[in-house]
């Protein structure tokens, strides 16, 4: 496939692009600083979400699969979250991208019915602001009427560097825990994770959920 992708040089970004890579997927990535961006046999493109006059239509070609890896954290700008998921719900219909895919968060899944992780007293509050930006743009997804085939694929409540195991498991909108009540996935898997949705196409117009 041929995919395009919104923060390849970030932390997860850059292992889904290792992991698409991999698997011999096309990829070209959007990032801001395009000389600093070097990853062989990556097409790189250069694109500022901070420049609301930036035409992102026109950097699009003949690629079908369109993966957003973004976050306010690094800017302090938490606001182009749901910004962003409203504007290539609005955009993307216009190109040859088919699919959405949205490294989401983990704040807004249920630990408990009508209770969601970010409203528990557990919750870390420098990940809150972060938290409820990707709560919002997911609201944006669920009710767009775009015709655009999107997934929102949130990670457990604690992704950490590690190994790829190759293993997960997959769910909806409650958190997944293990026996010990610990929700974790490895930045790895959950690259393993969202490729294999970017393949497989099994979550179509629906969050998903990935930990261990």
């Amino acid at each position: 496939m041929k995919l395009i992708v919104l923060g390849a040089s970030g932390w997860i970004g850059s292992h889904i692009v290792a992991e698409a890579k991999s698997r011999g997927h096309e990829i070209t990535a959007l990032v801001r600083a395009h000389d600093k961006y070097d990853v062989p046999n990556v097409t790189v493109k250069s694109f500022d979400l901070n420049d609301a006059s930036g035409n992102l239509s026109a950097l699009i070609s003949d690629e079908t699969v369109f993966v957003a890896a973004i976050g306010g954290r690094a800017l302090g700008n938490h606001e182009i979250v749901k910004n962003t998921a409203e504007r290539l719900l609005n955009e993307l219909p216009n190109t040859n991208i088919e699919r959405l895919l949205w490294v989401g968060g983990a704040g807004s899944l249920e630990v408990a019915p009508n209770l969601k992780l970010i409203d528990t007293p557990e919750f870390p509050a420098e990940y809150k602001d972060e938290a409820i930006a990707q709560g919002e743009a997911l609201d944006v997804f669920k009710h767009s009427s775009s015709p655009l085939n999107w997934t929102f694929i949130s990670p457990a409540a604690e992704i950490f560097p590690g190994d790829k195991l190759n293993q997960y498991r997959t769910g909806a909108e409650q958190l997944i825990t293990d026996e010990q009540g610990n929700s974790r996935i490895s930045v790895a898997d959950y690259a393993v994770a969202f490729v294999d949705e970017i393949e497989k196409a099994a979550h179509i117009n629906k969050r998903m959920g990935v930990a261990y």
